[in-house]
């Protein structure tokens, strides 16, 4: 039975599909090259009840409806170069996430929440860089913790100077946890908000208002009331200005229903599939090729095959697979990935994309992909990839063996399919990790000259050169696949998650340091941590006395 994020109201599992004829908290808008998406949250609209959205509080349908806005700006209007966050709340921007909701969640939800969020601010952060949709935040009233992560996010932000609006990190001062989805990262990082600064704003639970904001870095304007709505409308088109997205004159792409079918075992999808094996703690993956080598190959006939294009059907699926796996099915630790199919299929689907990255369309499906396996590196479970007869890990479906904890590649010259990997261009550059590099960039860090000799390596390989190449964790041969494949999974299962969870945190992180990295890596570890102690959720912690007249009690060992 799938898990459901408290012992609350809420009945069913979690489902990520939405569409903006269903938005409940937000309106999106268009003006010629100007998106305006605007928050409204509706205080009875929670996931499940028992906790009033007050304030444009939000919980994680908030942030599924916002995650879903930028997927459609980013394919379905290819003529927007400018987006523009506001609330349509007067004198209320954003108070954050919703304090009552994470105070009556369990702890793996409001870790994955915080996760979720982030991913989302993150993908909005990377339609302004690499899709050229610039971001401008209205901030017209209070704007604190999440709402101003959101903010944060954004290009640019113009805060209302009415003295009342402001903006504030104050999960220190009043819940007894820190802004661990990103916040204190982008002050200092992005922002580049002096440290001293930094550390005082992070403690002042009233927030900085107006042209302190600004001196301080921490907004880039702030305006009168009365000439608040024309500032924001002239710094839009201003931006638009800069903006290098080409594309008034294409046609967006409608994102159509993925047509899932969910029960408790999983989810079937028409590329992926996804079981569950509740008892063992494992769930297996398979991702297929598409069925048929004649992939589109322009950029038109690319787009003409809409949502069907097997690039972006495949890695949606995809998508929604991780995210029910994350929030549906706490208890398993371990995904099992395979994959089927026609291996030169999947390599010319990868060489149509090759072709025309330069194309919206095509960069976009680059994007998405790119999105997918950064939220598979991100998934807190431990990955086994399983190379075997029948299998498709060439190219971007070997990204999937990249990613994994460990791979095991069949060694036997009898099977009754040859087993190979082979890779593609999209291994060496369009689908960079966190970290910014290529996913073999950080494979072989002590030795570069081997991603530079893999890249003239375009034949498939068998298991002796995929081992020799480095591109594969173990060989077991026939006879002893299938015990050392079972004691390989079993042995994983049984595990401390929690020690699991720190391990693979820091080793899929090698390499560079990011603000991705750093949120991920570090931030999410703290949050983790910070969230079970009972300083924030014990009996009489920060986050569980929120809003009662007595204050928390503390226990004052520093660790």
């Amino acid at each position: 039975m799938a898990d459901v994020p408290s012992t609350g109201a809420l009945s069913a599992p979690i489902r990520f599909e939405t569409h903006p004829d269903r938005y409940r908290h937000w309106q999106l808008a268009f003006e010629g090259s100007v998106a305006r998406l605007s928050m409204n949250v509706q205080e009875e609209g929670g996931l499940r009840s028992g906790y009033p959205l007050k304030l444009n509080s939000y919980d994680l349908g908030v942030d599924i409806e916002l995650a879903d806005a930028i997927q459609r700006l980013r394919f379905e209007h290819p003529e927007v170069r400018t987006l523009v966050v506001s609330s349509s709340k007067d004198r209320v921007f954003c108070s954050g996430a919703n304090i009552y909701m994470l105070g009556t969640s369990t702890h793996t939800f409001k870790v994955n929440f915080c996760k979720y969020t982030n991913e989302t601010r993150l993908y909005l952060e990377d339609m302004s860089a690499e899709s050229g949709i610039r971001t401008l935040c209205a901030v017209n009233g209070p704007c604190a913790g999440g709402g101003y992560e959101l903010a944060l996010a954004c290009d640019e932000i113009i805060l209302q100077d009415d003295g009342s609006s402001a903006v504030s990190l104050p999960e220190v001062p009043l819940l007894g946890v820190l802004p661990g989805t990103g916040g204190l990262t982008r002050v200092v990082d992005k922002r580049k908000v002096r440290r001293d600064l930094a550390d005082v704003f992070s403690t002042l639970a009233e927030g900085v208002r107006g042209q302190r904001a600004v001196q301080w870095r921490l907004v880039d304007q702030a305006v009168p009331r009365s000439r608040f709505a024309q500032a924001v409308t002239d710094r839009a088109a201003a931006l638009v200005a800069t903006s290098q997205r080409s594309g008034a004159e294409l046609e967006g792409l409608p994102l159509a229903p993925l047509g899932a079918k969910y029960d408790a075992t999983g989810a079937q999808y028409e590329y992926v599939t996804l079981q569950i094996d509740a008892a063992a703690r494992v769930a297996r993956l398979t991702v297929r090729a598409p069925e048929s080598t004649q992939q589109p190959d322009r950029a038109r006939t690319m787009r003409d095959a809409g949502c069907e294009l097997w690039a972006l059907r495949a890695f949606r699926e995809l998508d929604d697979a991780l995210l029910q796996l994350r929030f549906n099915y706490s208890q398993v630790g371990l995904v099992v990935v395979r994959t089927e199919g026609d291996p030169a299929a999947v390599l010319a689907a990868d060489a149509a994309l090759a072709r025309n990255q330069d194309h919206w369309f095509g960069r976009e499906v680059l994007l998405n992909m790119r999105r997918v396996l950064k939220r598979f590196d991100q998934t807190a479970r431990s990955v086994i990839a399983l190379v075997d007869e029948g299998s498709a890990f060439v190219g971007s479906l070997f990204e999937l063996a990249l990613l994994a904890d460990r791979s095991f590649m069949k060694d036997d010259p009898d099977a009754s399919a040859p087993v190979r990997v082979q890779l593609s261009p999209l291994n060496h550059g369009p689908l960079l990790m966190a970290n910014g590099l290529t996913r073999l960039q950080t494979r072989f860090l002590y030795d570069p000259s081997a991603v530079a000799r893999l890249r003239e390596t375009t034949d498939a390989l068998d298991t002796a050169r995929a081992v020799s190449a480095g591109l594969v964790t173990f060989a077991p041969d026939g006879i002893d696949w299938d015990d050392e494949v079972r004691v390989a999974i079993e042995e994983r299962a049984s595990l401390s998650p929690d020690a699991l969870t720190g391990m693979e945190a820091s080793l899929r992180f090698a390499g560079p340091e990011t603000l991705e990295t750093k949120i991920f890596g570090r931030l999410s570890a703290w949050q983790n941590w910070i969230f079970i102690r009972p300083n924030a959720t014990g009996p009489r912690g920060a986050l569980t006395m929120y809003g009662q007249p007595e204050r928390p009690e503390f226990d004052w060992t520093r660790t």
